[in-house]
């Protein structure tokens, strides 16, 4: 029986996604989680995988199209099977799909238009600066400075396509000695104004949100790294290059056993209750080109150290290329933040939502300490938790601290 193949939810607040392009035709054989496209949500690029398998028998969205979360992208069924009622209540009236986020019901609708899609599509004079571009040429554009106007589109209607851009090469004017006159005074470059990447609009419109609803507050420790930093060059040894463990990987690892001891750190608030998550998944923040995405590694308190780092580097990997999966940011339940790569000692950081706390983390480096009234020379990593005052208290999320330095300070329980 034919199916459709609908736009995932990709994100806490994500509305719709835009169709970057196909990599399956109509008439090719699709199975049930195979890639079949590339997809942008409002921080990165994923690939689309199916929701069912089957011969491929129509695409019901383009590139660069619009689609609102549950909207149809495209029909898999039997070979030869009659669509044409689903060719109708997609052509015919308006597409409707409807979601649920916390508990409550949301209708995205479309108007009816002249192509075979329940999504949202352009008309001409709608693109930006009139120029006909997907959204991501229109991104890199921006990031490499190229105004789009002076590039040749090959995508269809003249489309600017991805390639188009990042091929394109500006021509140089030819200059002569007559055209050279020297100066001695320095020109002031003038002032530019570039657009916001649909990442940066999102990562604006989370923090604000965050900030403005959440009532934060702040709780740091000092952590002494000496035998984590000892134990985990021991472990490397041990094992391949590209399977070696990172500080971040046992910071993770720490917080999930930490977060068993204390559920309310592990939980959301729900206006008139919490909700406690029965499961463990700590996402990392990872840097990336233009923004800040969040991996989420999953039931992260039940999996050995050596999974973690081998799921946080095949999701950071993909984020990167540009590559990631839907599942690489979804179900986390409480996220770490880590500049320590960057050299920095100690900054607080802002809840991700929905979760209820986020751990910041710097450089574990070597400064002077005491130790038995004596001044020595000694590894420590700042480590502060910002929490939601709505869901719990100082004392509470500095037990949790606690603990999470307790099993820092005594790593062999990371392998427990």
């Amino acid at each position: 029986m034919a199916e459709y193949i609908v736009m995932p939810k990709l994100g806490f607040d994500m509305r719709e996604g835009v169709l970057n392009s196909w990599s399956k035709g109509v008439g090719d054989q699709v199975e049930k989680g195979e890639v079949i496209a590339e997809i942008e949500s409002d921080k990165a690029n994923l690939e689309l995988e199916a929701q069912a398998g089957g011969v491929l028998l129509k695409l019901l969205a383009g590139e660069g199209d619009v689609v609102p979360i549950g909207g149809n992208m495209a029909i898999v069924g039997e070979e030869g099977e009659d669509i044409s009622q689903m060719d109708a209540d997609v052509d015919g009236v308006s597409a409707e799909s409807t979601e649920s986020t916390n508990g409550t019901a949301i209708t995205v609708q479309t108007e009816p238009t002249s192509t075979p899609t329940g999504v949202a599509v352009r008309e001409e004079g709608e693109y930006p600066d009139g120029v006909k571009a997907s959204p991501v040429a229109r991104r890199i554009a921006i990031e490499k400075g190229i105004n789009l106007s002076m590039v040749s589109g090959s995508g269809p209607g003249g489309r600017i396509t991805r390639s188009d851009v990042e091929s394109y090469t500006a021509a140089s004017p030819e200059i002569t000695a007559s055209d050279y006159k020297p100066s001695q005074i320095t020109p002031v470059a003038e002032s530019v104004e570039v657009a916001s990447s649909r990442l940066r609009q999102a990562i604006g419109r989370r923090m604000v949100e965050s900030k403005t609803t959440v009532p934060h507050f702040y709780v740091t420790t000092d952590i002494d790294m000496a035998q984590a930093l000892s134990l985990r060059k021991e472990i490397n040894a041990l094992i391949p290059e590209e399977n070696k463990v990172t500080v971040n990987d046992m910071i993770v690892k720490a917080a999930a056993l930490a977060l068993r001891q204390y559920p309310n750190i592990n939980a959301t608030f729900a206006g008139d209750k919490l909700i406690r998550y029965g499961h463990i998944s700590v996402g990392s923040a990872v840097a990336v080109e233009g923004g800040l995405l969040t991996i989420v590694q999953k039931n992260t308190d039940l999996a050995p150290l050596a999974q973690i780092a081998l799921d946080n580097r095949t999701m950071i990997q993909r984020a990167r290329d540009g590559k990631s999966r839907p599942g690489d940011f979804e179900n986390g339940t409480f996220t770490v933040s880590n500049l320590g790569a960057f050299q920095v000692d100690h900054f607080i950081a802002i809840i991700n939502p929905p979760e209820a706390a986020i751990l910041a983390v710097g450089s574990a480096s070597q400064v002077p300490v005491v130790v038995d009234g004596e001044l020595a020379v000694g590894w420590r990593m700042k480590a502060t938790v910002s929490a939601d005052h709505r869901v719990t208290d100082g004392a509470e999320a500095a037990q949790f601290l606690q603990e999470f330095k307790a099993i820092m300070e005594e790593p062999l329980r990371l392998l427990l």
